[in-house]
C-alpha cells in the first residue's frame, strides 16, 4: 500500500466516523481546511455557512481552471435503532478522493506551474441548497472545467468500472402543513378530518398521469396527525411529498399539478395547506467535451472495458446546479464501480475500499487530459 492509498483509507475512515449533517458540517470543514493548509493549497471558508475552497498550482499564467467537488453532508437516519449522522450517500468516499487528488499532484512537483486546480468542498448537498449557495459565493466564476464523482450501488456499475457522466433526474420534496381545527369524536360535522385530507391527497397524487416515456414519480413520504387523546379527530397535520422526473420540463409540470391538487383541496373544504419548506434539484445538463475527458481517463487508468454507458437514474445531485447557473462550465460526474451493497441511503451501505484510488487516478487523469501534461 502506497502512503497516499494509506492517507485515503484513513481519511475516509475519519470522516465515516465523524459525519455531520447538512449545513452542520463545521469540524468537516475545519479538518479538510487544515489538510488543504498542509498541502500547499490557498484556502477559503465562509463566515456564514460550511465549505471550504483550496487553490493549488499556478492561477497568474492564464490557464484553464480545473474545478474539482466533493460533497460534505452525512443523512441523519436510524441506525441499528440509534438516528445519527451516517455517510450512507458516499459523501466521506468523495472527499477522500478529491484529497486524495491533491496528494498525487503535490507529489509531482513538475505539474505544479502547469495547472490551476480549485478543490471545492460543498455542503448540503443533501438539502440540495449547497451548490446554489457555492455559486452564490462565486467559487465557479473563474473555472473553466468541473469534475464530480460518485459511488454507484453494485447492481447497476460493476467494481473496476465507471461510468464518464452520471445523467441525474430532476427532484423536488414539500413539507406541509394541513391546518383546520380539531373537535369531538362524536361530532366530526363539526370539523375536517385532517386525515381524510392526507388520504384524498395521496389518491390525487396516484391520478397524476405525465409521458410516460419520461421517468417520474410522486409520492407522500410523510404524514403526521392527531395525538394521544383518541377520542378527538384532528383537524391539522403535517406531510412530505417527494417528487422525481428525468427532465427539468417534466418537472415542472409535476409541480404545477401538486399545487393544484393542494389549491382544489382548499376550494372544497374549510382548511389551509400551508407549504412549509420546498427545495428541489435540476436535472443534469450534460457537456460532450467534458464526458469525452473522463471517458479518456477511465481508459487509461481502467482500460477501455471498463467504460459503462452513461448512467441514467432518477437520484438527484445539486452538482448540476453549477452549469445551469453557469451554462458555460464544462462538467461532468464520474459514476464509480465499487461494489457497493445494499443500496445508497441504505442505512447499513458500505462498499469495497480498494475503489477509492481507482476514482483517486481517474480524477487525476481527467486533470492532466485537460493539461496534456
Amino acid at each position: 500500500m502506497t502512503d497516499i492509498e494509506q492517507k485515503v483509507k484513513q481519511t475516509f475512515q475519519y470522516l465515516h466516523t465523524h459525519a455531520e449533517i447538512s449545513w452542520e458540517e463545521t469540524e468537516t470543514t475545519r479538518y479538510i481546511a487544515n489538510i488543504l493548509k498542509e498541502n500547499g493549497c490557498e484556502v477559503s471558508t465562509f463566515p456564514d455557512h460550511t465549505g471550504v475552497i483550496g487553490r493549488f498550482g499556478n492561477f497568474e499564467k492564464g490557464l484553464p481552471v480545473v474545478a474539482i467537488r466533493a460533497d460534505m453532508d452525512a443523512l441523519w437516519q436510524e441506525v441499528n435503532g440509534t438516528f445519527q449522522a451516517n455517510h450512507s450517500c458516499g459523501h466521506d468516499a468523495h472527499m477522500a478522493m478529491v484529497l486524495g487528488v491533491l496528494w498525487e499532484l503535490k507529489e509531482n512537483s513538475a505539474l505544479h506551474e502547469s495547472i490551476a486546480i480549485k478543490f471545492i468542498f460543498q455542503p448540503a448537498e443533501e438539502k440540495g441548497t449547497g451548490a446554489l449557495k457555492m455559486v452564490e459565493k462565486g467559487v465557479v466564476e473563474d473555472a473553466d472545467y468541473l469534475f464530480g464523482v460518485h459511488l454507484r450501488p453494485k447492481q447497476e456499475t460493476a467494481m473496476h468500472h465507471a461510468a464518464p457522466v452520471i445523467v441525474h433526474g430532476a427532484a423536488k420534496t414539500y413539507q406541509a402543513k394541513i391546518k383546520g381545527v380539531d373537535a369531538h369524536g362524536a361530532r366530526p360535522h363539526l370539523t375536517t378530518n385532517a386525515i381524510e385530507v392526507g388520504a384524498q391527497i395521496v389518491q390525487l397524487l396516484n391520478k397524476i398521469h405525465l409521458d410516460p416515456t419520461i421517468p417520474h414519480s410522486v409520492k407522500m413520504t410523510n404524514f403526521q396527525a392527531g395525538g394521544k387523546s383518541t377520542n378527538i379527530i384532528p383537524g391539522n397535520a403535517s406531510f412530505a411529498i417527494d417528487m422525481r422526473a428525468q427532465t427539468n420540463e417534466a418537472m415542472n409540470e409535476l409541480d404545477k399539478q401538486v399545487i393544484a391538487i393542494f389549491e382544489s383541496l382548499q376550494s372544497l373544504y374549510p382548511i389551509e395547506i400551508e407549504i412549509i419548506e420546498n427545495h428541489g434539484i435540476a436535472a443534469a445538463k450534460t457537456n460532450q467535451e467534458a464526458i469525452s475527458i473522463m471517458e479518456t481517463a477511465i481508459t487509461n487508468v481502467l482500460g477501455k472495458e471498463a467504460i459503462v454507458p452513461p448512467l441514467i437514474t432518477p437520484g438527484g445531485d445539486d452538482f448540476h446546479f453549477y452549469t445551469i447557473k453557469k451554462p458555460e462550465l464544462k462538467a461532468t460526474m464520474l459514476g464509480l464501480g465499487c461494489d457497493l451493497t445494499p443500496g445508497l441511503h441504505h442505512p447499513q451501505m458500505t462498499f469495497n475500499r480498494e475503489a477509492l484510488m481507482n476514482g483517486v487516478h481517474i480524477l487525476l487523469e481527467a486533470v492532466r487530459e485537460v493539461y496534456q501534461v
